[in-house]
């Protein structure tokens, strides 16, 4: 069901200081397939973190937003929003939109739940 895809972009420093020396907030970036759907990740303190924007428009295109709200509801799944250096690599890599101000995040494991229930929901699946 999950498939990583290694074409990572290598680390990609969060914050940076003047010595060139990377900050605690280090993260790489990468792109997983998912339901034969190519999705740009964020690796960051070991956890894939899924950009919501591109989840909602790629994977669960079919499915109205309300409904994935109520699931999300209903799973207890908590996404976090991403710093500005981290919507610049989500940018980046496509994953979302260039004109982005803001952008969601969640797990890898947050969105393996979300895919398992939302799989009799889609016609395509």
């Amino acid at each position: 069901m999950f498939l990583t895809c290694e074409g990572t972009f290598g680390i990609v420093p969060a914050t940076m200081d003047y010595s060139g020396e990377a900050g605690p907030g280090d993260f790489h970036a990468g792109y997983q397939e998912i339901e034969g759907i190519n999705l740009g990740y964020l690796q960051i303190n070991g956890t894939q973190m899924f950009a919501l924007a591109q989840v909602l428009s790629d994977l669960f295109k079919d499915i109205p937003r309300t409904t994935i709200s109520k699931k999300m509801e209903t799973l207890k799944i908590k996404s976090r929003r991403c710093d500005l250096q981290e919507l610049r690599t989500l940018k980046a890599i496509h994953s979302v939109p260039t004109r982005a101000v803001k952008c969601s995040l969640i797990s890898k494991a947050d969105l393996e739940a979300l895919c398992t229930s939302c799989k009799s929901l889609s016609p395509r699946r």
